[in-house]
């Protein structure tokens, strides 16, 4: 018996093949190699083709089953992560009707602003506990202001996930997790927002049915099991965007708890048991994975568009010859604070802690016969990390105040340095573990299938790497340099 995960990620996709008896992947496989491409037909529009995850998730089950380490009919569950606040639009015979508007595009920006002041912030925050903003729902709000022929096709609105489950099952869902991400979900009333509907103008009839993320989504067709060599009627039980089920993954479902990732987006992600929210919406509240009408399990989120995205478009700047194990190895050589070179590490669309705006990547006193390569390099781990600890601060107003960090040792997290200078910037200690999304997605298939009877369980066998502490660096003279710069370029955006 084994769980297949599946984790739709914006540069890649990601599966996993775990034997839930170890708790660890048996096999995993990521396809493509090099990032898929954002589409940007205009300044601050982010967009992806479905059909391309799609291509991408079969191409990614063949090469793990090509690695002969298990037999494909063994799997009995399959867990779905995704990138999330994606608009997926699909008319009656399931068909795309456009490419997704994906999480970091930002021409929805000014809908959803008027929504919040239409509406009123006092009544959008008590009930949706976020401004509508550049969410999903202002997305499709969009759609049908602006593209009327397609938004009357469409049959269903839905998430990434909900769309690869689709492919798989033939079968839509959506859950209150789901709903809350895109700023469907009414927390006062437990059930789809009446404001957002009415102002927007949605039917209901377009919203899948809502069932528990850890439920059964649908089962395997016939068809798509016999083109990826799998079982038909296999289930799909669980399902959840990439933030919470991270958070799944480092066993983080309590309240005080915090996780964080750095990938192409930076996040840190905490639970809460009280319908909290920020009066700005700089940091958003949802539906946490474990959330029930009994017991309240909700995810105070805070992401930077900018990180891997940044530290990818410096690895291209600066050729294919440089890896980033490279990158991490030459950023070490520089000496901290990076010789005064700093880098606000933005331009990748309107950044919510920010107020959706969107100053923009800078590069500050770059000195020509000083700064080189290591410098550059150094430069974009402090500005996220400065990023990171901008963003702790608002949580901090908010009443999260974390005593530790879990995080999976992936991404940007691979670099012993990077994790440095994120725990002496934020001043939190980090414990990292050996931690996948698609291994998370997995072992949630199993909590949703039976296999386990709950998240401890399933997590019980999770392997912590190390704690790191923070060192007594004088990190906070470099801070607030980048914090200075950082609000002067904002005052400039305002202008």
């Amino acid at each position: 018996m084994l769980l297949l995960g599946i984790d739709i990620g914006t540069s890649s996709v990601k599966v996993s093949v775990v034997d839930p008896v170890l708790q660890r992947a048996i096999a995993s496989a990521q396809y493509p190699d090099n990032e898929s491409p954002i589409l940007a037909s205009q300044p601050g529009w982010a967009e992806q083709s479905p059909d391309m995850w799609w291509q991408q998730l079969q191409h990614a089950i063949q090469l793990c089953n090509n690695s002969g380490s298990y037999n494909p009919h063994d799997i009995s569950a399959i867990g779905i992560a995704y990138q999330m606040h994606g608009l997926v639009l699909v008319n009656k015979d399931q068909h795309v009707l456009r490419n997704s508007i994906i999480w970091c595009d930002s021409r929805a920006v000014d809908i959803g602003n008027k929504a919040f002041n239409d509406i009123g912030e006092k009544r959008c925050l008590s009930h949706l506990l976020n401004s509508p903003g550049n969410f999903t729902a202002s997305k499709l709000a969009w759609v049908k202001l602006n593209e009327p022929a397609v938004y009357e096709q469409i049959d269903r609105v839905m998430l990434p996930g909900d769309f690869i489950a689709m492919k798989l099952t033939g079968e839509i869902t959506t859950s209150v997790s789901a709903l809350s991400e895109g700023i469907f979900y009414d927390f006062a009333n437990s059930q789809l927002s009446e404001d957002i509907l009415s102002y927007y103008g949605f039917s209901e009839n377009l919203f899948p049915a809502i069932q528990p993320v850890f439920s059964n989504h649908g089962t395997l067709l016939r068809s798509v099991a016999e083109k990826l060599r799998l079982k038909a009627g296999i289930p799909i039980t669980y399902k959840a965007g990439d933030q919470p089920n991270n958070a799944l993954s480092l066993n983080v479902l309590n309240p005080g708890e915090v996780a964080a990732t750095a990938g192409t987006s930076g996040v840190i992600y905490g639970v809460s048991d009280q319908l909290t929210y920020d009066r700005q919406s700089r940091v958003n509240t949802f539906a946490h994975v474990n959330y029930s009408q009994q017991q309240k399990r909700l995810g105070v989120l805070l992401c930077i568009n900018g990180t891997g995205r940044l530290y990818n478009w410096m690895k291209n700047l600066f050729g294919p010859p440089v890896s980033y194990s490279q990158m991490n190895e030459k950023a070490a050589k520089a000496p901290s604070g990076s010789s005064g070179l700093r880098i606000l590490p933005f331009g990748n669309g309107a950044e919510r802690m920010l107020n959706n705006k969107a100053p923009g990547a800078h590069i500050h006193h770059i000195d020509l016969n000083l700064h080189g390569q290591s410098h550059v390099f150094r430069a974009v781990q402090e500005g996220i990390a400065c990023a990171f600890r901008y963003g702790l601060d608002i949580m901090r107003e908010n009443g999260m105040n974390p005593s530790v960090i879990r995080a999976g040792k992936a991404n940007l997290f691979l670099s012993d340095l990077f994790a440095e200078i994120f725990v002496n910037a934020t001043g939190v200690p980090v414990e990292l573990y050996l931690n996948d999304g698609s291994t998370g997605a997995a072992l949630g298939a199993g909590i949703g299938s039976g296999i386990f009877t709950s998240s401890a369980e399933a997590f019980s066998k999770i392997q912590k790497i190390k704690v790191i502490e923070p060192s007594g660096a004088q990190f906070e003279p470099i801070y607030q340099h980048w914090k200075d710069l950082l609000e002067s370029q904002l005052e400039k955006t305002n202008q």
